[in-house]
């Protein structure tokens, strides 16, 4: 897209249906990569031997978590906001965004002078919402999902003269998403796939053209949640098509409609498409954290998961770059997810014994416990709920062991010392 289109207007006028799609195209994303040299950071992306160990592929990890905002989407922001008019920066911009989009808009708007206002569901995670306001951004929340906020930010948009910039589907966005890409092929020339999150479809479409562009014979892998699988829906139904999301870990890909200009961009390009579990994201997040020391959020942990989930053999020894893009994950959230990783894990566990209540019934119990290799992280006493033997007592007991194995070396020694067990509800 040439400079000084207001690519917003653009994307506002065509995104309607397939029909009125806008083109994107390698040069458009090569003269995105020159516009914002100087202002994105040229994230590294090393070989991660654990996760090769780990998956049986040579793993590439692009770390754009690092990113001054915590994520990819500085990237296109700031080809946007390059593209305005003086009149319309002086204005300012608005988008809805759950977090990430917004956080990017606020931080090179800064950096411009360019005033950016942001509409965010209720659900957004609360560090996301807070980040936005430390970046200057004024901060909307509306809506109960991302369509309400959308919707919400159109109306003010109008009512103040303000440029929408749309997170996923802008052309503009797209191009300078895809700089990503670019950066990829520099730095693993010989990458034989790359497998990228997709929402809205952005990134995707931006990552695949420059991908697909430079390296023809690499694959394309996009990954979606489970719970909010709106690209897969567009490739059954042949067009962006509306579907109900589900809570998810990946709340950045949470967009209930892909972007028209994204999906047209990228159908011909993705070689494939995989759907991953809420558990197998929780775990990808667990093992990012544990052996790579770097904190993603869900929407980043989906490509690892998409190896781990054995859907993708064909890729064992080869050159696969994950795409780690987010990393802004509150705290709070990502206590709970480390926990659900080591619950899936089988190095958290949680089941009730029947032990007899008479004294040192508690402390042979334990002393089991601790005799097989387990660690005892809480014990608690159900004598009300125990049935009708008075003489016996429920111990809901909340274990750490090695793994799924561990545990079931565990409840067979307790069985064999005459200690029922049964999971806990």
């Amino acid at each position: 897209m040439a400079d000084g289109v207001p690519s917003s207007a653009v994307a506002n006028q065509t995104t309607s249906n397939a029909s009125s799609a806008v083109p994107i195209t390698f040069p458009d994303v090569q003269a995105a990569r020159k516009r914002i040299k100087g202002s994105v950071y040229y994230s590294p992306c090393p070989h991660s031997i654990p996760l090769s160990d780990l998956t049986g592929m040579e793993i590439y990890c692009k770390l754009d978590n690092l990113q001054r905002t915590g994520s990819f989407k500085e990237r296109g922001a700031s080809n946007a906001l390059l593209q305005l008019p003086p009149d319309q920066q002086k204005r300012g911009v608005i988008a809805a965004s759950a977090g990430n989009h917004a956080q990017a808009l606020a931080y090179q708007g800064s950096l411009l002078g360019i005033p950016a206002t942001v509409v965010m569901p209720m659900f957004a995670p609360l560090i996301k919402v807070s980040n936005c306001r430390k970046l200057g951004a004024t901060v909307v929340m509306h809506g109960a999902h991302f369509g309400e906020a959308k919707a919400h930010a159109h109306e003010i948009a109008e009512k103040e003269g303000l440029a929408y910039i749309d997170g996923y589907d802008d052309p503009a966005i797209i191009a300078g998403q895809g700089t990503m890409g670019i950066e990829i092929v520099d730095q693993v020339p010989d990458l034989d796939a790359v497998i990228v999150p997709v929402g809205g479809g952005g990134l995707l479409a931006g990552v695949a053209l420059a991908v697909k562009s430079l390296r023809p014979k690499a694959q394309v892998i996009a990954v979606e949640a489970n719970n909010v699988a709106s690209f897969s829906a567009a490739l059954r139904a042949g067009e962006p098509t509306r579907i109900t999301t589900q809570p998810t870990l990946a709340d950045g890909l949470a967009i209930p409609q892909v972007g028209t200009n994204a999906f047209n961009t990228a159908k011909d390009l993705v070689d494939r498409c995989v759907l991953v579990s809420e558990e197998q994201i929780a775990l990808s997040i667990l093992r990012i954290v544990e052996v790579e020391k770097t904190v993603v959020e869900g929407s980043a942990a989906t490509p690892l998961a998409a190896c781990l989930s054995g859907q993708l053999p064909e890729l064992a020894g080869k050159k696969v770059v994950l795409l780690l893009c987010g990393g802004n994950i509150d705290p709070n959230v990502l206590s709970r997810v480390v926990e659900r990783g080591l619950v899936s894990d089988g190095r958290l566990a949680r089941f009730t014994a029947v032990i007899s209540d008479r004294p040192g019934g508690l402390a042979d119990l334990t002393s089991q416990i601790a005799s097989a290799g387990a660690s005892i992280k809480q014990v608690v006493h159900d004598r009300a709920f125990a049935g009708s033997d008075v003489s016996a007592v429920h111990v809901l007991c909340t274990v750490e062991t090695r793994d799924h194995q561990h545990l079931a070396e565990l409840r067979q020694r307790l069985q064999t010392h005459g200690v029922q067990t049964f999971d806990a509800r």
